[in-house]
């Protein structure tokens, strides 16, 4: 099993993307979720991915083009990690329900 997207945002392009598989998560939940990674893109640059790995375990992946000078790392990493305190409930829910639903995990 590979890494699944879950949803991307890239400053380059100025597109975002949600993973039509996870449709059925609520229409205000996608919303918050575009509202960050969207965010992080235009005040940080590059690309942010939000990724279930093969254990469902649920991160940021961020990257950006070689040539791209006004992408900050620093920022990036310190964005990232605010946003998983900000967002931990949310983050938490998410994963859950991937373990539950798409790994048939059971809830205890």
């Amino acid at each position: 099993m590979e890494e699944i997207v879950l949803a991307a945002a890239s400053s380059y392009d100025r597109k975002y993307y949600f993973n039509k598989e996870f449709d059925t998560i609520p229409d205000d939940i996608k919303t918050s979720i575009q509202i960050m990674l969207v965010s992080f893109t235009m005040e940080i640059g590059g690309l942010l991915s939000l990724v279930y790995d093969e254990d469902g375990l649920l991160y940021f992946r961020t990257e950006c083009d070689e040539e791209d000078i006004l992408y900050d790392e620093i920022g990036a990493h310190l964005k990232i990690k605010k946003m998983m305190v900000v967002h931990q409930d949310l983050l938490e829910g998410l994963q859950l329900f991937y373990k539950v639903f798409y790994l048939g995990e059971s809830l205890e």
